[in-house]
């Protein structure tokens, strides 16, 4: 089980908006250039994070820019906004084990609470941090070196 990268490309490209907003026009491409990825997959992103309500973009070489408050977009909002999760949750389990079989017969009913909670834990520490704070850090890094 691994997340995806759309959320730490999702992340990026928060943060190029806000580091670069000043500066330059903002663009699939020039984020793309950033991240090291196709423009397509930036547009994606942006379209997912536009539905959300986390970013503006405007079509041709407009630029995006975010729509919110940094300090009130979480990492939780990101991952819900690009990540294709589905309702049941982080973990899948595979559909059929064999009823016949002691573990197979009893594995749901040891596994799903503990995933639940370890899903819950993982969604409460990525609402506790923001994009503002990562972007803070950033500035940081960015002025050491």
């Amino acid at each position: 089980m691994q997340i995806s990268s759309r959320f730490t490309i999702a992340i990026h490209i928060l943060i190029c908006i806000e580091t670069f907003k000043s500066d330059y026009k903002v663009t699939s491409d020039f984020l793309a250039s950033s991240v090291n990825v196709n423009p397509v997959v930036i547009r994606r992103l942006l379209q997912q994070l536009k539905k959300a309500g986390i970013v503006s973009v405007v079509r041709g070489s407009g630029g995006a820019d975010v729509e919110k408050p940094l300090n009130e977009i979480t990492l939780l909002d990101v991952y819900h906004a690009v990540e294709c999760v589905e309702e049941s949750g982080l973990f899948h389990f595979h559909d059929n084990p064999n009823q016949l079989c002691p573990v197979g017969k009893n594995i749901h009913s040891i596994l799903d609470m503990r995933l639940e909670k370890i899903q819950k834990a993982m969604e409460q520490e990525m609402e506790a941090v923001t994009i503002q704070d990562v972007i803070n850090d950033t500035q940081k890094l960015i002025a050491i070196r």
